[in-house]
């Protein structure tokens, strides 16, 4: 018997691509301002200032991604979710497998507009493929109790909360690991 939270929804029409093309990181930049004022937090201890200057960054392939979902018809930017690669501190590594490749989901964000469309499911589901494509074991996300909606959302694509595995000041912070190679 199949678990419900396995959720069978396939996403409505989106395109997700790399952010490439001219004007892209513009594009990036608007839906992080958008994501950060929305979240209404303090994420300094990120270092999200310099993150958000210096894009694409970390988040550069081929060991990181920066992806945008567009709307077909128009070209309208949707959302957006990156990933890059991650080296756990020391007092982190005790929860996991020391030699795996470990990578790190961030700033999944959807326009409120794009919303009750699947365009998160459609971003989560590309960018899991391309941390396995990757080489990643191990994809793992950092999120709020309060936004509830994305964490049914990572449970129903096969995330696991898990220990820790980076520091997070926020109250509620929650964590969550996918593993994607099998031991």
């Amino acid at each position: 018997m199949e678990s419900p939270l396995k959720d069978k929804k396939q996403p409505t029409s989106v395109s997700i691509r790399q952010a490439s093309e001219p004007g892209d990181i513009d594009e990036v930049r608007k839906c992080f301002q958008v994501y950060t004022t929305w979240l209404d937090e303090d994420i300094s201890f990120q270092n999200f200032d310099a993150e958000f200057q210096g894009l694409p960054g970390k988040y550069a392939p081929p060991s990181g991604a920066l992806l945008l979902a567009l709307d077909p018809d128009t070209g309208a930017i949707l959302g957006c979710v990156a990933m890059r690669p991650l080296q756990l501190e020391q007092q982190y590594l005790s929860q996991r497998q020391s030699n795996a490749r470990l990578c790190e989901m961030k700033r999944l964000f959807v326009f409120p507009e794009a919303r009750g469309r699947q365009v998160s499911r459609a971003l989560v589901r590309e960018v899991v493929k391309r941390a396995a494509e990757a080489g990643y074991d191990e994809i793992l996300l950092d999120t709020l109790g309060k936004m509830q909606a994305a964490i049914n959302l990572y449970i129903s694509e096969g995330f696991e909360e898990t220990a820790p595995y980076t520091f997070n000041s926020l109250e509620g912070a929650m964590f969550f690991t996918k593993k994607l190679k099998v031991a």
